[in-house]
Parts: structure tokens; C-alpha cells; sequence
């Protein structure tokens, strides 16, 4: 018997699908302006197990973008604020959390047992390493590209990495995968070329206040959002049935 907050989920997925997303374990890496989001789209349609990665806290900036940034959670630890949100949600939910910077070679089997990866991280190096380690373990794996310096969020799409254009970092990722030997992954990605308008008033401070030469990226409420529930579908369709995820971590 399907729960009735997920019964018009059923209508679409059916209740096969539902019982599936209830029984699906999912790791969600960087709970940021995108990964909130991905746990949103995630829990409301009823995954019944999420694994939580994020070293950081809530801050004043993150009030622009991020799902759990408010007023009432600032200086709380991230995984908390959405351990707290998606318990709020679905109380049958089963939740762990890591309070940590995902670093390579100090996985120690993290995601074993998970039926699906979401990489929301910030950080190439850290990147790179989770998908080689979704790669090895033959975990579907999706990996969100750059969400900063965009405007326009009908220019997100799903695509295999070696069929992507215009994004930076994509460019980047291909290389250096190409290097581990893994040359398809399921990525989101934008075909916008990089809002630069006013980056010299965004030049990112030192502990000090001071200019470091590297600039912030620009964002804003409604294109990680729109990234984020872009992955969440995707994954849900995945362990539903309704789509298949072989390119996931083929090489």
C-alpha cells in the first residue's frame, strides 16, 4: 500500500516504481545551491534512504540560492539543516550524514551499497575521485558541471560528457578523465556561455578582507534550483524504471 503524500507520485511512476524509490539507497555529495535542491526532488518523491556529504555550514551568502539557507538555520552544519528538513518531510526517512570534505583516497568504502551517486561538489580534485569511485564500484553516477555565472536555466540539459560543448569545467573533466581511462558520464551541464558582467566587484577575500585575484562566481535563486530538480528527476526515473541509466558509468 502506497503512503498517500506519495500517491500522485504513483499515478505517474506507478506503484512499483514508488516501492523502488522507498527501497533505494542515494548519496548526495555538496549540499549547495544544487544539492539542496537534488535532496528536495529526491525525498518528496519518496527515496527512503539518502546519504548526506558536506563539510560546510550555512552562511549569510548562501541565502541567495541554497534550499536550506534561511535566517533559522545559519551557522548550522549542512547536513543537519537537511537531515532536519527531509525528516520534515517523510519522518520514515532513513538519513546519515558526513560532516566532511570528500577527499581522494579517503572514501573508505562510503558509497558501498548505494544504488545511486549524485557529485554536487565544488571542487575538480574532488570530483574526479568520486566518479572514479562510483566507476569502479559500477554505481550509476550523475555529476552537475558549473551552475555559476548563468542566467538562463533552459539552457541546462542531461548529457554523456563526451558530448559536451561551451562548459569550462566540462572541458576540464574530459581531460582528465580521459587520463583515468573513463570516458562516459552522465553529466548536467548548460550550453550558456559564462555570464562575466561586474566579476571585478566579485573578487573573492582572504581570512583578511583582502583581494585574493580569484573571483567568486556569480549566482542566483532560480539556475541551480532548476539544476538541481533537473537531477533529482533524472535519478528517480533511473531507480524507478521509467528510464534506463546505462551510460551512467560505462567507459
Amino acid at each position: 500500500m502506497i503512503p498517500e503524500e506519495f500517491s500522485r507520485t504513483a499515478l505517474l511512476l506507478g506503484e512499483p516504481g514508488v516501492e523502488k524509490l522507498q527501497n533505494s539507497r542515494v548519496a548526495v555529495f555538496g549540499l549547495g545551491g544544487v544539492g539542496s535542491y537534488v535532496v528536495e526532488g529526491l525525498v518528496r518523491c519518496g527515496v527512503g534512504r539518502l546519504l548526506l556529504v558536506d563539510n560546510d555550514k550555512v552562511s549569510r551568502s548562501n541565502l541567495n540560492r541554497q534550499l536550506i539557507a534561511t535566517c533559522h538555520t545559519l551557522g548550522r552544519p549542512k547536513v543537519e539543516a537537511a537531515r532536519e528538513r527531509i525528516l520534515s518531510i517523510n519522518p520514515k526517512a532513513q538519513v546519515e550524514t558526513h560532516q566532511i570534505f570528500y577527499l581522494p583516497g579517503e572514501a573508505n568504502g562510503l558509497i558501498n551499497g548505494c544504488d545511486y551517486v549524485v557529485d554536487a561538489i565544488d571542487t575538480v580534485t574532488a570530483k574526479l575521485a568520486l566518479i572514479e569511485e562510483a566507476h569502479a564500484l559500477s554505481i550509476p553516477i550523475l555529476s552537475c558541471m558549473g551552475t555559476g555565472n548563468k542566467l538562463d536555466p533552459t539552457r541546462l540539459q542531461i548529457a554523456d560528457l563526451a558530448e559536451t560543448s561551451v562548459c569550462p569545467l566540462c572541458r576540464v573533466m574530459r581531460r582528465e578523465l580521459r587520463r583515468r581511462g573513463i570516458r562516459h558520464v552522465k553529466v548536467l551541464y548548460s550550453t550558456e556561455e559564462p555570464v562575466t558582467r561586474r566579476m571585478a566587484d566579485t573578487e573573492a577575500p582572504n581570512s583578511k578582507g583582502k583581494p585574493t585575484g580569484r573571483h567568486t562566481p556569480g549566482s542566483v535563486s532560480f539556475v541551480p534550483s532548476v539544476a538541481g530538480l533537473i537531477i533529482a528527476g533524472e535519478v528517480v526515473k533511473e531507480l524507478s524504471g521509467i528510464r534506463s541509466g546505462k551510460q551512467s558509468v560505462t567507459n
